[in-house]
C-alpha cells in the first residue's frame, strides 16, 4: 500500500509534466478520435497535455496545459499527429515552416484555423490503395505500360539518343538558369510599362481604325493596284531580258572608262577647279592686293641636284608627222607690194645715183629713211 501511495505522487516517464503551466487553444477542422490527457509534444518531447476538447460550429476546439518553461512564438502552428503506425494521437507544436517566428505564446493565446492541421490517417491511405486495386488506375496504368513498350519496340537506341539528347538540353538550360531568370525578370518590367502605358496603347489602336477603313473602302482599288503590278513586272521581265545583251555590252564599254577615273582619282575634281579661273590658278585672288600681286617661291639652287635632273631627263619623243591633209582651193594673189628698200612711188631718183633719173626724190628707200641716208 506505501508503494502504491509513493508512486501515485510520482510523474511517469514520457508523461505530461506538473507544476506550473499556461493554457493554449487551438482550433482544428477535424479533431480525428484525439480525446483529453493526450499528450502536447515540441519536437517530439512532451511539454504537455490536452485538457479538454469542445465543438464550435463545424470547428473543433482544443485546450492545452503547456509546461510554463516552454518558449513558443506567437505564430507557432499546431499539427495532431500519431505516435505510430497503431499509436496514439498527440498534439505537435513547432515554429512556422513558411515565415520567420514572432513574439511569444502566452497564456489564453489562441492559434486559429490557418495554423494547423492534420496527418493523413492509415485508415485514407488502405483506402486509397483499395480503390486503386479495385478497377482504379491499375487497368490504366497497365494498357500504358503495354503501349509503351509496344512503341519502344526496336527504337530502343533512338529513344535512348532522344533522352541523351533531353538531359542535354535540361542541363543547358541549368546552366542558363540566371540568364533565363534575367530575361523573365526582364519580360515583367516591360509588361509593367505597358501596363502603366495602356491609356497610350488604347489610344493609339484607337486611332489605327480609321485607317483600317479607308483600306477597307479602297480595297478593290489596292487589289487592281497589285494585279497592274504582277503585269508590270512581267512586262519588266520581258524588257529586261530582250535587252540583256545590249546592256552587258554597254556595261563593258563603260569599264575603260570607269578604270581611268578611278586612276585619276582627285585629279579630276582639280582640274575642274583650275578651270573656273583658266589660265590663273585657284589662289590667285589670295595673291592680287590692289595693283600688285604677291609672290612667294621656292628656288632650289642646287648645283648637283640641277646637273642630275638634267642628265636624268628623259630625252623628248620625236612628234609623229601629222597626216597628210589635202590642199585648200587657191585664192587669188594680192597686187604686189613695193619692196622696203625701193624708192617711193612718185620719187626720181637724184642726179649721179645708180639708175638715176631726173627728179627731185631723196633716192632712198623706206629703209634708208628710217636708217637716216640722204
Amino acid at each position: 500500500m506505501l508503494t502504491l501511495l509513493a508512486l501515485g505522487g510520482c510523474t511517469l516517464p514520457g508523461g505530461a509534466p506538473d507544476g506550473p503551466a499556461y493554457r493554449v487553444t487551438a482550433e482544428f477542422a477535424d479533431a480525428l478520435d484525439l480525446v483529453p490527457q493526450a499528450a502536447v509534444k515540441v519536437n517530439d518531447v512532451t511539454v504537455g497535455s490536452v485538457q479538454s476538447l469542445s465543438l464550435s460550429g463545424w470547428t473543433a476546439r482544443v485546450n492545452m496545459r503547456i509546461d510554463r518553461n516552454v518558449r513558443l512564438p506567437a505564430n507557432a502552428t499546431a499539427a495532431i499527429r500519431q505516435t505510430s503506425l497503431l499509436g496514439e494521437k498527440f498534439v505537435a507544436l513547432s515554429d512556422p515552416a513558411d515565415q520567420p517566428p514572432t513574439g511569444r505564446l502566452n497564456d489564453g493565446a489562441d492559434i486559429p484555423l490557418q495554423r494547423t492541421g492534420r496527418t493523413v490517417e492509415v485508415e485514407e491511405v488502405l483506402s486509397a490503395l483499395g480503390m486503386l486495386l479495385n478497377g482504379g488506375g491499375l487497368a490504366q496504368l497497365k494498357t500504358i505500360n503495354e503501349e509503351l513498350a509496344r512503341s519502344m519496340a526496336g527504337r530502343e537506341p533512338t529513344a535512348r539518343n532522344a533522352l541523351d539528347q533531353l538531359d542535354t538540353f535540361l542541363a543547358g538550360l541549368d546552366a542558363q538558369k540566371a540568364d533565363i531568370q534575367r530575361a523573365i525578370d526582364a519580360l515583367d518590367r516591360f509588361s509593367a510599362h505597358l501596363s502603366e502605358q495602356r491609356g497610350t496603347i488604347a489610344a493609339g489602336i484607337a486611332s489605327i481604325d480609321p485607317g483600317l477603313t479607308v483600306l477597307a473602302e479602297q480595297r478593290r482599288q489596292l487589289t487592281g493596284a497589285l494585279t497592274a503590278l504582277s503585269g508590270l513586272s512581267t512586262v519588266g521581265t520581258a524588257v529586261i531580258d530582250a535587252s540583256r545583251d545590249a546592256t552587258l555590252s554597254s556595261l563593258s564599254s563603260l569599264h575603260p572608262l570607269l578604270d581611268q577615273l578611278v586612276q585619276a582619282g582627285d585629279d579630276l575634281p582639280k582640274a575642274l577647279n583650275f578651270m573656273l579661273v583658266y589660265p590663273f590658278p585657284p589662289n590667285v585672288t589670295g595673291a592680287i592686293s590692289g595693283d600688285t600681286v604677291r609672290l612667294h617661291a621656292t628656288v632650289d639652287l642646287n648645283g648637283a641636284a640641277i646637273l642630275a635632273n638634267l642628265l636624268t631627263a628623259p630625252a623628248p619623243r620625236t612628234p609623229a608627222p601629222p597626216a597628210a591633209r589635202p590642199a585648200p582651193p587657191t585664192v587669188p594673189g594680192l597686187p604686189a607690194v613695193p619692196g622696203v628698200t625701193s624708192p617711193l612711188p612718185g620719187a626720181s631718183p637724184s642726179p649721179g645715183a645708180p639708175g638715176g633719173g631726173s627728179g627731185g626724190g631723196t633716192g632712198c628707200g623706206l629703209l634708208g629713211i628710217l636708217l637716216g641716208c640722204g
